[in-house]
Parts: C-alpha cells; structure tokens; sequence
C-alpha cells in the first residue's frame, strides 16, 4: 500500500478504535431516552470523524488540525462526564490526538488533563478501583504517539534528503560531463575556427596554403570526434565487476541465486567493457523470461581470450533473437570476438561470449 494514502495513514488510528465497543456497548445496553441515545451517538460520530481526520492531516504531513482537536476534546469531555465511566476511554482518543497533533509544549498538559478528566469521571462513579488502568492507558498511548511521530518525521526528513542527494548526484555528474566536454571540444573547435578563417582568407591568393589549412580542419575535426566518442563511451560504460555486483543485486531481489567468479587481474577496457554488457544483458533475460532459481557466472581467460558464459536452469528458449541479445552480438563483434547463445540440455539457457584481448582494444578505439 502507498504510504501516503489516507488509509495507510489512517493504519496509525485504526487500532485505538477498540476503546470505542465500551461506549457502543453502553449505548446499547443501558435503558436511555431516545433523544439522548440519538444525541449520544451523533456526538460520537461526530467525534470519531474529527479524531480520524487528525491522523490522516497530520501523517499526511497536511496541519491546520486545531478545530479537529477542538472539537475531540470538547466533545470527548462532554459525553464522558455526562454518560459515565464506559464513555470514559474517550480520553485515550483525546490523548492520542494530542500527541500526534499538538505542539511539544502543549502535548503534555492535554494529555495529563485528558487522564485527569478519565481518573475523575470513573471516580466520582466509585468504579476506580476496577477501571485504574484507562488513566494510565491515556498516559502510555501519548508516549507511543510521540515516538510514533517523531519516527514519521525523521523518516521524512531522510525520505528529503535522500531526493535532495540524488538530485546533486545527477547535477554534479551533469557538471562533470559538461566540462569534460568543454575540455574536449574547446581547443579543437577554436582550433578549427582559426584555420577555417584563414582558409578563407587565403583562397584567392594562395589557394594551395588554403588547401592545407582545410585538411589541417579536417583533421582536427576528425580527432575532435574521436575524442567525443571516447568520451560519451566512457560516461555510459560498463565494467564486468560493477555488471557482477548490479546482477547479484538485482537477482537477489528476485529470488534468484547467482554463483560468480570474482574479477581477477583487469582486463583490458574494451573487453571489460563489452563482457560487462553481457552480463548486464544475460540479467535482464533471466528476470524477463527465464522464470530461473539460479545463475551460474563463468569466467576463463588466457593469454589470447577472455571466455565468459552464463547458464540459468530457467525454460529455455527456441525463438528467434530479441533486439538486446542481436545488438550484444554486434558489440562482441566490433571487438573481434563471438557469441552463442541457445537452451542447453534438459532445462536453462547459456549465453557464452569468447573475446579475443589482443584485438578487443583496437576496434573500440577506431569506432
């Protein structure tokens, strides 16, 4: 359920409303006029209306709960005081809705008074004796609405907070990635500006020195996308260990078990890279489709490869290729390296992914 839905909000009074069977119960059974039975049960719904509509503002984190709080403490006092000691549990409402709604310095006095109202109703009735423990229940339930409050409230606070650190995380990185890109782009683009200018400039008069100020623009043109593509590729990579630690988590979550090597010597950026989406692909499979309980993770390299294989004991599969694993083949690919992918025997499917090291650097450089 949403936290923040009325009911859910409502889950923190809902329980205090059993106090309310004793005065129903009165109503019920004791020989009354009918105005006054009538008069009675208006006021108690009255109340009960105003004491649930406290929580749902103040849990809400709404306020401007005073006229509510009013109306239950008068109301509370009038029909305790004029019914007797079965209306007398009214207080512990009184208290509850005190303490969640009052301010620290007059939460106290009220809830004090609303047991003091409580002990003297049943006193004055001679039933103190065997009714002693619906003032002190006025006195406890204050406690926990207290401490039920302050957890609500720290709880938001960490909830802002949380918002508040992601939000800069994302602000931050957006900074980062700007000025990596100012850095990156600025000298080429100033350097191009120049030499096209001075192209200009020289097209009449020396069209040969114009000619090379133009391939001095095209190079540095080309050299100016290379470096965006390093780095737009860098700011989105994935790396085989981070892969690992997001699918164990992920998986876990699920209810899947995940067996994997830990990720020894680096490997080489772009092999790193490109296992990292394999796994990260090989993930998404199992929690879409697989219906698995569990996924194994291998991992062999030597001095010319890197193997990596995921096997899952899911159902399998026999249907063409999706748009992820055409688009991971591609990838493996561009490095020079191949993938299979297909069910195994009896139940699961493997997706296995040999990438040479030697080549994988160079194609990613070049793309």
């Amino acid at each position: 359920m949403d936290p923040q839905s009325p009911w859910h909000r409502l889950g923190w009074a809902a329980p205090w409303l059993l106090f309310q069977a004793f005065p129903v119960a009165d109503l019920v059974r004791t020989p009354r006029p009918p105005l006054v039975i009538a008069v009675a049960a208006l006021a108690l719904l009255l109340f009960t209306v105003a004491y649930l509509r406290i929580f749902n503002r103040m849990f809400g984190g709404c306020g401007g709960v005073q006229r509510e709080m009013v109306l239950v403490a008068v109301v509370g006092v009038a029909l305790a005081v004029w019914l007797g000691p079965a209306w007398s549990g009214l207080m512990i409402y009184v208290s509850a809705a005190a303490a969640a709604s009052l301010p620290e310095r007059w939460t106290w006095p009220a809830v004090v008074g609303a047991a003091a109202v409580c002990a003297g109703v049943i006193g004055a009735h001679g039933e103190l004796g065997g009714m002693f423990i619906l003032p002190v229940i006025c006195l406890l339930t204050a406690f926990a609405l207290r401490g039920t409050r302050y957890l609500v409230s720290v709880n938001a606070e960490l909830t802002q907070a949380r918002e508040e650190l992601a939000r800069s995380a994302v602000a931050e990185e957006r900074m980062r990635f700007a000025r990596d890109l100012h850095d990156l782009l600025g000298h080429s683009l100033s350097l191009i500006a120049l030499k096209s200018e001075l192209a200009g400039r020289l097209a009449e008069r020396d069209p040969a020195r114009a000619r090379q100020e133009m391939a001095d623009v095209e190079d540095a043109a080309r050299r100016a996308l290379a470096e965006v593509r390093d780095a737009v590729s860098g700011y989105r990579q994935v790396r085989l260990a981070q892969a690992l630690v997001e699918a164990r988590s992920a998986l876990s979550a699920a209810g899947i078990g995940l067996r994997a090597p830990a990720v020894g010597e680096p490997l080489p950026a772009a092999a790193d890279a490109v296992l990292g989406w394999v796994v990260r692909e090989a993930t998404t499979n199992v929690l879409r489709h697989s219906g698995a309980r569990s996924v194994v993770v291998d991992l062999a390299t030597t001095d010319d490869d890197v193997r990596l294989t995921v096997t899952d004991d899911g159902r399998g599969g026999t249907g063409p290729r999706g748009a992820g694993l055409s688009g991971l083949e591609e990838r493996v690919e561009a490095v020079g390296g191949r993938l299979e992918a297909g069910p195994v025997d009896g139940r699961g499917f493997r997706l296995a992914v040999v990438v040479p090291v030697r080549l994988a650097a160079e194609p990613a450089v070049a793309r």
